[in-house]
C-alpha cells in the first residue's frame, strides 16, 4: 500500500486540510529509485468530485473516503527561553499541528492504460 500526502483546496485557513492519496498494489518504475519528492502523476476531480489519477499511460478512478479517526500532522518545534536558555543551552521542544487529515482518496482498481487512437487495419 503507498500513502501520499496531499492538501485539500477550501481547508481551514488556521490549520489546512490534508487527505491521503491509498493505491492499493505497489509504484514499479524502470530503474529502481527513491520515489520521495518525484512527480508520479496528476490527480484531477470529475464535475462529480470524482478523482481520476493519471500515471504515465495509465488512468486509475477513484473515491473519496472519510477516515473513522482523524490524523494530525505533528511538525516539532523548538524555542529558546530568551538569555536564560542560551547560557545553559535548554530548549522547549514542543509540537505544533500543521494539518488535519480526515480524507482518503481511494484507488482500489486496476490501472486502465490510455490509448488515444487504434487504426483500424494492421
Amino acid at each position: 500500500m503507498v500513502q501520499v500526502y496531499i492538501q485539500l483546496p477550501g481547508g481551514a485557513k488556521d490549520c489546512p486540510e490534508w487527505a491521503i492519496i491509498d493505491l492499493q498494489g505497489a509504484l514499479e518504475t524502470r530503474h529502481p529509485v527513491p520515489l520521495g519528492g518525484k512527480f508520479i502523476g496528476d490527480l484531477h476531480f470529475t464535475k462529480k468530485d470524482a478523482p481520476v489519477l493519471i500515471i504515465g499511460h495509465h488512468i486509475l478512478y477513484g473515491k473519496v473516503v472519510d477516515l473513522e479517526k482523524p490524523f494530525a500532522v505533528l511538525a516539532k518545534q523548538s524555542q529558546t527561553q530568551g538569555d536564560v536558555a542560551m547560557e545553559t543551552n535548554q530548549t522547549n521542544n514542543g509540537y505544533v499541528v500543521e494539518a488535519i487529515i480526515k480524507k482518503k482518496i481511494l484507488f482500489k482498481t486496476r490501472p486502465k492504460p490510455i490509448i488515444s487512437h487504434v487504426p483500424k487495419k494492421l
